[in-house]
C-alpha cells in the first residue's frame, strides 16, 4: 500500500500510478460516506498568496466537513508578506501551528521551496504557471467516474496550454495511462517544449488538431481559459483573447458521450447555454474537489 503520511504533494512528477489510484479509491470512499471524519483533530493551514475561489473554498469545505479546523489567509496583504517577510520565514512559522499546509503562490517553484523547508506536508494549490496537482486529482476522479477507466481514452486539451498549469499537471498524470492527446490551441499558446519531451519519454501519443477534425474521436474535451494574468505583453493577450470557444454549434463536432471539462473559472470560452448539455460536467468536476482534497489531506496527515 502506498505511503502518503508526511509526503508533500508538489508536482505530478513526484507521483507514482499506484499512489494516484490509491488516492482515487480513498476519494470515492469519502464521497460515498464510507470514510467520515477523516480530519478530526487535524489543523490545516491555508496560505493563498494568489486569488482563488474553488481551490481555497473546496479545501476549507473538505477540512471542515471532515472534522478538522483550518486557518490562514486568502490575500497576502493580510499576512506579514506585506511587511517583507520571506516565504521561508512564513513557512518556518506556520509549520509549528498545523498538521499540513495548503499553499497557492504566484511564483513557479514556490511550493517546492516550501516543501523543502517545512516539517509538515505541503500541498501545492497552484504555483504560477507551473503545476496544480490537486486540480488534476479531481480531474482524474471525474474522468474515472464517467468512463470507469482511462486506458484507451482520447482526451482533447483546448485553449491556453502554455500558461495553463492544470493542463501541465493533467498531461503528466495521464502518462500513467494508455491515452491519446489532442492539443487544440493557437500556436502562441502551445504547451511548453519540456512537456512534449516528457510525453515522448513516456511514449504517449499526441497530435495538434482542430476541434472540427478530432471532436468525434474524443472521450473528454478539457477546456481552459486564456489566462490574461500570465501575459507580460497586453498586445500578445489581445491577439489570442476570445479564441477557441465552445458553444451550441461546437457541440455538434463532439460525440454524444464526449464529456466537456473545465477547471474554472471560465470567461467566455464556454457559452452559458452549454451548461444544460448533459455532456457538460465542469461544475460536477469542481464539486469533486471536496472529497478528493479531503482524502488527500487524510492521507498526508496519516489519518487514513
Amino acid at each position: 500500500m502506498p505511503k502518503f503520511k508526511g509526503k508533500s504533494i508538489v508536482s505530478l512528477k513526484d507521483m507514482e500510478k499506484k499512489e494516484i489510484l490509491h488516492l482515487m479509491k480513498k476519494a470515492e470512499e469519502v464521497k460515498s460516506g464510507k470514510l467520515t471524519q477523516v480530519l478530526k483533530g487535524k489543523v490545516i493551514a491555508s496560505l493563498f498568496f494568489e486569488p482563488s475561489t474553488r481551490t481555497r473554498l473546496s479545501f476549507e469545505s473538505a477540512v471542515l466537513g471532515q472534522g478538522g479546523s483550518v486557518f490562514g489567509f486568502a490575500d497576502p496583504g493580510a499576512s506579514s508578506a506585506k511587511k517583507g517577510e520571506t516565504l521561508s520565514d512564513t513557512i518556518k512559522n506556520v509549520m509549528g501551528y498545523c498538521d499540513a499546509i495548503v499553499m497557492r503562490h504566484f511564483i513557479e517553484g514556490a511550493a517546492r521551496r516550501a516543501s523543502e523547508i517545512s516539517s509538515v506536508p505541503v500541498v501545492n494549490g497552484g504555483d504560477g504557471a507551473n503545476q496544480h496537482p490537486t486540480q488534476t486529482f479531481l480531474d482524474l476522479f471525474t474522468m474515472l467516474e464517467k468512463k470507469g477507466s482511462l486506458d484507451g481514452k482520447v482526451i482533447g486539451m483546448m485553449g491556453d496550454l502554455k500558461y495553463g498549469r492544470t493542463i501541465h499537471s493533467l498531461a503528466m498524470a495521464l502518462t500513467h495511462f494508455d491515452v491519446k492527446l489532442h492539443f487544440i490551441s493557437p500556436k502562441e499558446l502551445n504547451i511548453p517544449d519540456h512537456y512534449y519531451d516528457y510525453l515522448k519519454a513516456k511514449k504517449i501519443e499526441y497530435v495538434h488538431s482542430t476541434l472540427e477534425s478530432c471532436g468525434k474521436e474524443l472521450d473528454f474535451l478539457y477546456c481552459t481559459r486564456i489566462q490574461k494574468e500570465r501575459f507580460y505583453d497586453p498586445m500578445e493577450y489581445e491577439k489570442v483573447a476570445g479564441s477557441y470557444k465552445i458553444d451550441k454549434t461546437s457541440l455538434e463536432y463532439l460525440k454524444p458521450d464526449t464529456f466537456i471539462m473545465h477547471p474554472l473559472p471560465r470567461v467566455d470560452e464556454i457559452a452559458v447555454d452549454v451548461d444544460d448539455d448533459p455532456r457538460a460536467v465542469y461544475f460536477e468536476q469542481a464539486h469533486n474537489g471536496v472529497p478528493v482534497r479531503a482524502a488527500l489531506l487524510g492521507l498526508v496527515t496519516g489519518t487514513i
